[in-house]
């Protein structure tokens, strides 16, 4: 039988308050649960979005959900990994529903409750601190802590060579983007894209199309370094402004969660062409449209979440891409100790850092 076991992890007490660090007690795992040390964890903007209540996560509760670790005991079932597997960890999805069965998770008919409210199943391992039950499971994880439980379906094993910090943010915002440009557009070599903001996410988009072939690659920032990092990814076209990108565009990935953007991002669509939703949006926001420009010309508009891809296979992908030096991590990447989260997430929201990548022991 394992023992629960005292962990350190960054606490959120409440909607918008700072990262406090404290020692909390984490169960067994339970059936289907996976416990790993983590070594390193990404930062993601969804996890300033959770902070601030802008979904609705139990509060107290643990973020983050680009875990990496070590595999260090399992609950009852688990098959795939064993105790010392390096391993990734992604989403978490129910792996029953119509969208699991057909390999899109990210839409998984429980992807809401399973990754934002920290529900549990009957026997399923939490956080403690004394009496008090701590919000964890986030995203199936809850990885900003020096342990995680984790499950069988969000788990991904790795080769143990692999630089688990470097890789940790393939889990959500690297696979986002180059899932949407690989998997869920298609985009074909010769075609042409262009891809709104240059984060983890866009930038992800713009290797990815590399990858793909695409002909014509444009990327729209506001930030000069983070174009300049975009041209040197695989955008032949840069601009600051929606004004100076010169459609039409078989395909355009908004990863801003800007609606001023998209009416016109619509109009720089060729015949049709497809704009994808690949970004957090405000909720009760919209943005006009002319349904004649979208009918007549046979255009498209289509959300994305999670790339529109199955981690388990498509990680692996990219962990190959990333072996063949084709998805360069480490342009993207800084690193900054655990106890330093706080300047980890500032220079993620100010735009200094594309990627900052939590090291849990330094």
């Amino acid at each position: 039988m394992t023992d629960a076991i005292a962990i350190q992890a960054a606490i959120i007490e409440q909607p918008g308050g700072p990262f406090h660090f404290a020692q909390v007690r984490m169960d067994p795992p339970g059936p289907g649960q996976v416990r790993m040390r983590i070594v390193a964890c990404g930062v993601c903007h969804t996890d300033m979005v959770m902070r601030d209540g802008g979904l609705p996560v139990p509060f107290p509760c643990v973020l983050g959900h680009e875990g990496a670790g070590i595999v260090e005991a399992l609950g009852q079932g688990v098959a795939s990994v064993a105790p010392g597997d390096a391993v990734l960890l992604s989403f978490a999805s129910c792996g029953a529903c119509p969208a699991c069965d057909d390999h899109q998770p990210g839409y998984c008919a429980e992807f809401f409750p399973r990754n934002f409210l920290g529900g549990q199943s009957p026997g399923e391992g939490g956080l403690w601190r004394a009496d008090e039950q701590i919000g964890s499971n986030i995203f199936g994880q809850s990885s900003f802590a020096t342990y995680a439980l984790a499950h069988e379906g969000n788990v991904v094993k790795v080769d143990a060579d692999l630089p688990l910090a470097m890789l940790a943010p393939l889990g959500c915002g690297i696979q986002t983007g180059a899932g949407t440009v690989l998997k869920t557009l298609q985009v074909q070599a010769g075609q042409s894209i262009a891809v709104l903001g240059a984060g983890a996410v866009g930038l992800s988009a713009i290797m990815a199309a590399r990858i793909a072939g695409a002909s014509r690659i444009a990327l729209l920032d506001r930030h000069a370094h983070r174009l300049e990092l975009g041209r040197s990814l695989g955008a032949t076209e840069t601009a600051c402004a929606m004004d100076a990108l010169a459609g039409p565009f078989d395909y355009i990935i908004d990863t801003t969660g800007a609606p001023a953007l998209l009416a016109q991002a619509v109009d720089l669509l060729a015949a049709r062409g497809t704009l994808a939703l690949a970004a957090a949006y405000p909720d009760g926001q919209t943005f006009p449209l002319e349904p004649a420009s979208v009918m007549s010309r046979g255009r498209r508009i289509i959300g994305v979440v999670e790339g529109g891809i199955d981690p388990k296979r498509f990680i692996p992908e990219l962990v190959a891409y990333y072996r063949a030096g084709q998805l360069p991590l480490e342009k993207l990447v800084q690193i900054y100790p655990f106890g330093e989260i706080e300047q980890a997430v500032h220079a993620s929201e100010s735009g200094a850092v594309i990627k900052p990548v939590l090291l849990m022991e330094s």
